[in-house]
C-alpha cells in the first residue's frame, strides 16, 4: 500500500484532491463503462456492424494511464478505451463516431471509419508528411486486430528510446524524443500470449534491455476457451518467471509484477513502481493483471453465458472492478473516518455518467447520418428532375420511394438506387439523365477518397515523386563487385543520415552474409549497424517501430523465402499503415533481402506470388543489378513509405562499373527500362531471370528474331505509364518471364499490360507466360535447370511464338 500512502500523505497531496481523483477516476470507469454497454445495444440494433469492448479493464486502464506522459507509445489492441479516454485521445462522441463507422477524420481521428470499432490510433504526422513534435504528444500506434501482431511493433518503438537515449549524435532530434526518457507501453489480452509473436517480443526486449512496458489483461478466457488450455501453469507470469532478473549475479531480464483487476489501491502502486524502473533503468516489464472481468463477454457475436457456469458468472459480477472500486470508497470512510463518497454520491455519478453517454451517442449518430442524408436529399431531387422527363416515370418513382422509405440510408443504398436509375435510363437521352450521372460519377470519387485513399503516401514526400538519377561513369570505369557498389552506397547514406540504422541476422559484425555491409559496424557503431537474434518477426517489428519514432531502418530479412516469417505483419500492419489511419501514420522502413535463382526447396528465392498479392501498400523492387538496388535504395529513403527491395543473390559478386554518382542515383519507381529495343517480339522479366533474357536475346538474334526486351524494375507499382504497352505497338508479341510458380508474378504483369492497360489491343499472337516449375526448386544446379526457366527455356518459348507467325521463315525446333 506504499504508493497509496504517498498519495494520502498530507505533503504530497490535500485529501480534497485526493478525493477529487478517486471521483474522476470513478466517472471515468462508469463512462467507459456505459459506453460500452451502448455500444452493444448500438450493435444489436443493427446501427453498428460489430462491437468488441473494454468492460471489465477500467480500472487498471486508469492506473496505466496515470504514469503515460507525453512523448510515450502505445501499442495496444481492442481493448483500450479507457486508457485513451483517460490520456484525453478518445471521447465518447468518437468513440461511437468510430462504431458507426463515420467517414471524417474530425469525428474519428483514428481511422476515417476505415476500422472497426476498438481500433486506436493518434495522428503523428502533419498532411505534408512532415513529423509532429513526438515529444509533446502522447501517441498511439495504430491497433491492429490480429492476435499479438501488436507485440513486433512494440518492441521498436521500445528500442527507439535507447537509441535515442545512448547515442550523442541524436541529442539534437528533441521533436521525436525527450533524450530517450520514453516508455512504450504495449497490452495484450491473456489468451493471445500464446502466439509466437508475444513470445518473440518478449524475449527479444529481454535480450535489448528496452523501455517496454506489457500490461496483459488476465480474464481467463481465450472467447470461449479456458485458460488452462492457453497456457502452462495457467499463469503467463509463472511461465515467464525465468525471465525475471538477477542483479545480484548481473543477469539483465525483466520486472515482473502481478496485480489483481479490480484493486485500486494496488493497481496504482503496481503501475508506479513498474513504470519508474521501466523509465529510469530501461529495464523491460510486463505486468499480469489478473482477475480482470469480461462482462459482456468476448464480443457482440455471441453470449458467454453459453460457456462460463453459473458460478464464473456470480464471481464475475461480484469481482467486476467498478463494483469493487465503488466498495474500496464506502469503506475507505469507514477506515479512515474522512469519507469519499456516499453509496448516494456514487449512484449519483453513474446515474450522470448514462445520461452523458447517451446524449454523446445522439451527437455521433446525428453527425454521423448527416452527410448521409443530405445525400438522399440531393438524389432524390434528381430523380424528381428524371421522373418530369422521363418515359419510366413509374420505376423512377418505385426507386424514389424505396429511397425515402429506407430506414437510416446507408451510402451504399443511395448509391444503388441512383445506379439502378441510370440503368433504367440508358435508351433516353436528357439533362436530367446527364445530371444523375455526373452525380454518380461525382459520389463514386468522394468515395474514393472516403474508403481507398492513402494505400501509399498523398504527402509532398512519396517515393513517386522522387525524380530519376541515372548512374554516370569516367572513360574507364573501375570495375567491382556488386556488393563494392551496394557497400559504398551505404557508406555515403549513412554519413548523410543519422537517423539512417540498419540490422538482421549476421548484419552487424561481419558485415553480413554477402559482405555489402562490410566494415559499416566500425565505421558508424554497433547502435547503427547490429545484428539481431533468428526472429524475422521482430527483425521487421523493430523496423516498424523505430521508423514510427522518426527513424529510418534498413531491415534486413536474409533470404527471401524468409520474408514468409514476417508476412502476416508485413500484410497486417506494415502495409495497411498509411491507409488504416487515413494518412495520419507512417512506418518508412525498407526490408531489405535477396533472391532470385537460389538453389534448393526452402531457398527458393521467388515466392512472389504471395507476396505482391498480400502486401499492396508497401513498394516492391526487384532490381537486375547492385547500381539498380543501389538507385532503389536512394528513392526510398528520399520518400516516405516502406519498401521491399530484393537484390540478386548472385549478383554480389559479378562485375559492375563503378558510378561516378553513386549515392545521387535514384532508380524510380514503377518506370520499366527498356534495355534492349526490337521489332519482333517483347520480353518482360525481372531481377537475375532478365539477366537470363539478356542471353537468350543474343541467341535469338542469331537467328533473326528481334527483341525488345524490358526490365520492370518494381513489381509494385507497375508500369504506371504504360510503357511496355508502347512496346506492344512495335512488336505485338509479348512472353512474360520470371522464376515464381504459374500464375503468379507472370499472370500478375500479363493482367496489367494485357487487361488492365488495354495490350490486347495491340496483340497478334497469343501472350505467353514462361514460369517455374509449380514445385519449389530441387538442390543443385540440375535442379535448379530443371525447376526454373533457362535460357534454352526462354529461347524455345521465344523461338515458339515466332514459328507460330511465320512457320516458314522460324521452322518447328521440335
Amino acid at each position: 500500500m506504499a504508493g497509496l500512502k504517498e498519495r494520502e500523505a498530507p505533503e504530497k497531496i490535500s485529501f480534497q484532491n485526493f478525493r477529487d481523483e478517486v471521483l474522476a477516476d470513478f466517472k471515468l470507469a462508469c463512462v467507459s463503462r456505459e459506453a460500452s454497454l451502448l455500444g452493444r445495444r448500438e450493435v444489436l440494433s443493427g446501427k453498428a456492424k460489430f462491437g468488441i469492448f473494454g468492460d471489465g479493464k477500467e480500472l487498471a486502464q486508469i492506473a496505466m494511464a496515470k504514469q503515460f506522459q507525453k512523448g510515450d507509445w502505445r501499442s495496444g489492441y481492442y481493448r483500450d478505451q479507457t486508457f485513451m479516454m483517460a490520456i484525453g485521445e478518445l471521447s465518447v462522441q468518437q468513440y461511437f463516431a468510430a462504431l458507426y463507422a463515420h467517414t471524417d477524420l474530425d469525428h474519428d481521428p483514428s481511422s476515417g471509419g476505415r476500422q472497426m470499432g476498438g481500433h486506436y490510433a493518434t495522428r503523428f504526422i502533419n498532411p505534408d508528411g512532415s513529423w509532429k513534435n513526438l515529444s509533446e504528444t502522447y501517441n498511439s500506434s495504430a491497433d491492429i486486430s490480429p492476435t499479438a501482431g501488436q507485440m513486433p511493433r512494440l518492441l521498436g518503438l521500445a528500442q527507439a528510446s535507447k537509441l535515442f537515449r545512448n547515442n550523442p549524435e541524436l541529442k539534437a532530434y528533441t521533436h521525436l524524443s525527450k533524450q530517450g526518457n520514453e516508455v512504450a507501453f504495449g497490452t495484450i489480452g491473456d489468451a493471445s500470449t500464446s502466439e509466437g509473436l508475444f513470445f518473440e517480443s518478449v524475449n527479444a526486449a529481454g535480450v535489448l534491455q528496452v523501455p517496454m512496458a506489457v500490461s496483459v489483461w488476465d480474464d481467463g478466457w481465450g472467447i470461449s476457451v479456458s485458460k488452462k488450455y492457453q497456457t502452462t501453469k495457467e499463469s503467463i507470469s509463472e511461465l515467464l518467471k525465468g525471465l525475471q532478473r538477477t542483479p545480484e549475479d548481473g543477469k539483465p531480464g525483466y520486472e515482473i509484477f502481478v496485480v489483481r483487476g479490480w484493486d485500486y489501491a494496488a493497481l496504482l502502486e503496481t503501475y508506479e513502481k513498474a513504470i519508474k524502473v521501466c523509465r529510469e533503468e530501461h529495464v523491460p516489464v510486463l505486468i499480469h493483471v489478473e482477475e480482470i472481468t469480461q462482462p459482456q463477454g468476448h464480443s457482440t457475436s455471441g453470449s458467454h453465458e453459453r460457456y462460463k457456469s453459473k458460478e464464473v458468472l456470480e464471481w464475475t459480477a461480484e469481482y467486476d472492478c467498478i463494483n469493487q472500486f465503488g466498495k474500496w470508497i464506502l469503506a475507505y470512510g469507514e477506515k479512515t473516518e474522512t469519507p469519499i463518497a456516499t453509496e448516494e454520491e456514487l449512484n449519483a455519478i453513474k446515474e450522470e455518467s448514462k445520461k452523458y453517454v447517451r446524449e454523446e451517442k445522439t451527437k455521433a449518430w446525428k453527425a454521423f447520418m448527416a452527410p448521409q442524408k443530405s445525400e438522399l436529399g440531393a438524389l432524390s431531387a434528381i430523380l424528381d428532375a428524371v421522373a418530369a422527363e422521363t418515359k419510366q416515370t413509374e420505376k423512377i418513382a418505385t426507386l424514389k420511394k424505396e429511397l425515402v422509405s429506407t430506414l437510416d440510408p446507408t451510402r451504399k443504398d443511395v448509391l444503388s438506387i441512383a445506379r439502378k436509375a441510370l440503368r433504367t435510363l440508358k435508351d433516353e437521352n436528357s439533362n436530367s439523365k446527364k445530371g444523375l450521372s455526373i452525380w454518380i460519377q461525382q459520389q463514386i470519387k468522394l468515395n474514393y477518397e472516403r474508403y481507398s485513399s492513402h494505400l501509399y503516401s498523398e504527402s509532398d514526400q512519396s517515393p513517386l515523386l522522387v525524380k530519376e538519377v541515372k548512374s554516370t561513369y569516367d572513360d574507364s570505369p573501375s570495375m567491382e563487385d556488386g556488393r563494392v557498389i551496394l557497400r559504398e552506397n551505404f557508406k555515403s547514406q549513412f554519413a548523410k543520415n543519422p537517423l539512417l540504422l540498419t540490422f538482421g541476422e549476421d548484419t552487424g559484425k561481419i558485415g553480413g552474409v554477402n559482405q555489402s555491409m562490410e566494415g559499416m559496424q566500425e565505421l558508424y557503431g554497433e547502435m547503427r549497424v547490429f545484428d539481431t537474434g533468428i526472429r524475422e518477426a521482430t527483425i521487421l517489428g523493430q523496423g516498424i517501430g523505430l521508423a514510427m519514432r522518426g527513424f529510418r531502418p534498413i531491415t534486413e530479412i536474409q533470404y527471401l523465402d524468409y520474408v514468409l516469417y514476417c508476412l502476416q505483419l508485413m500484410s497486417d500492419d506494415l502495409a495497411t499503415v498509411q491507409y488504416r489511419t487515413k494518412g495520419g501514420q507512417k512506418a518508412p522502413v525498407i526490408i531489405r533481402t535477396r533472391g532470385h535463382r537460389l538453389e534448393g526447396v526452402w531457398h527458393a528465392g521467388s515466392p512472389m506470388a504471395g507476396i505482391l498479392n498480400l502486401i499492396r501498400g508497401v513498394h516492391v523492387c526487384v532490381p537486375r543489378n547492385m547500381t539498380k538496388a543501389a538507385g532503389f535504395y536512394n528513392t526510398l529513403l528520399e520518400g516516405d513509405d516502406p519498401g521491399l527491395v530484393v537484390d540478386c543473390l548472385n549478383g554480389y559478386r559479378i562485375k559492375e562499373p563503378m558510378p561516378l554518382n553513386l549515392s545521387e542515383i535514384r532508380t524510380p519507381l514503377g518506370i520499366p527500362e527498356v534495355v534492349r529495343e526490337g521489332t519482333d517480339l517483347t520480353i518482360v522479366s525481372y531481377g537475375s531471370t532478365f539477366n537470363l533474357c539478356a542471353v537468350a536475346a543474343n541467341q535469338l538474334q542469331e537467328v533473326g528474331i528481334s527483341v525488345e526486351l524490358i526490365d520492370v524494375q518494381t513489381l509494385l507499382p507497375f508500369d504506371i505509364h504504360h510503357r511496355i504497352v508502347e512496346s506492344l505497338k512495335k512488336t505485338n508479341r509479348v512472353l512474360f518471364v520470371d522464376e515464381d510458380v504459374p500464375g503468379g508474378a507472370t499472370a500478375y504483369m500479363l493482367d496489367k499490360v494485357v487487361n488492365e492497360q488495354g495490350g490486347y489491343y495491340f496483340l497478334d499472337s497469343q501472350p505467353k507466360c514462361l514460369t517455374a516449375k509449380e514445385h519449389r526448386p530441387a538442390y543443385g544446379t540440375d535442379g535448379d535447370y530443371f525447376s526454373k526457366p533457362s535460357v534454352d527455356d526462354v529461347f524455345e518459348t521465344a523461338y515458339d511464338i515466332m514459328h507460330e507467325a511465320n512457320p516458314a521463315l522460324y521452322p518447328a525446333l521440335y
